[in-house]
């Protein structure tokens, strides 16, 4: 997995806001008119908020939630929201992602599993880089003997823009470990999240 840098510093909102502020201009509008007044400062804080990813790392995510478990069944968490932006055209990618994961003696704590959906998802992203990264960080902090994702989500720029395509679902998977050696493990888990 890519190590990502922890020591991110906090975007400037000042900047952001400037360039926002000749962005309108330049797009044709009058960013002194009432309406786009405070937008350029909104955007900086939006975006700041859409991409607090980069400043969050997996250790303090996780927090030591491992919990001993003495099972080593199937783990599974569906339809976890999830909110991205294109690394493309920055615009909006939204879906729901499925983690399942089966344990070698340690749980995560559940709500664990979305925080790492969104630490990746709060990033510039491709579906299929954030599904990978997902199940790695999952492998990973779980220690676990197998890991599966599955995301399906909605592009704003195939539906937007381009082919227009409104009904357009994209589906992404990654499975790690026995869910990757062993279909019966990879089956009970894909029949499981339907």
């Amino acid at each position: 997995m890519k190590k990502k840098s922890t020591n991110v510093r906090e975007p400037d909102a000042k900047k952001i806001a400037a360039l926002v502020k000749e962005l309108l201009k330049e797009l044709g509008e009058d960013p002194s008119r009432e309406g786009l007044l405070k937008t350029p400062d909104r955007v900086a804080r939006s975006l700041a908020f859409l991409t607090r990813g980069y400043r969050q790392n997996l250790k303090a995510v996780v927090n030591g939630a491992k919990f001993s478990s003495g099972t080593n069944h199937m783990v599974i968490v569906r339809d976890i929201e999830l909110y991205s932006l294109c690394e493309h055209h920055l615009l909006p990618f939204y879906g729901r992602c499925a983690i399942g994961y089966i344990s070698k003696g340690k749980v995560l704590g559940v709500s664990k599993l979305a925080r790492i959906v969104d630490m990746f998802a709060r990033r510039l992203q491709i579906q299929e880089r954030m599904t990978e990264e997902i199940a790695n960080a999952v492998m990973a902090e779980a220690d676990a003997e197998g890991v599966g994702v599955v995301i399906r989500a909605k592009h704003l720029c195939m539906m937007m823009r381009g082919v227009e395509k409104q009904n357009s679902e994209m589906t992404t998977s990654a499975v790690l470990g026995s869910f990757r050696n062993d279909e019966k493990v990879r089956g009970e888990f894909l029949s499981l999240i339907k």
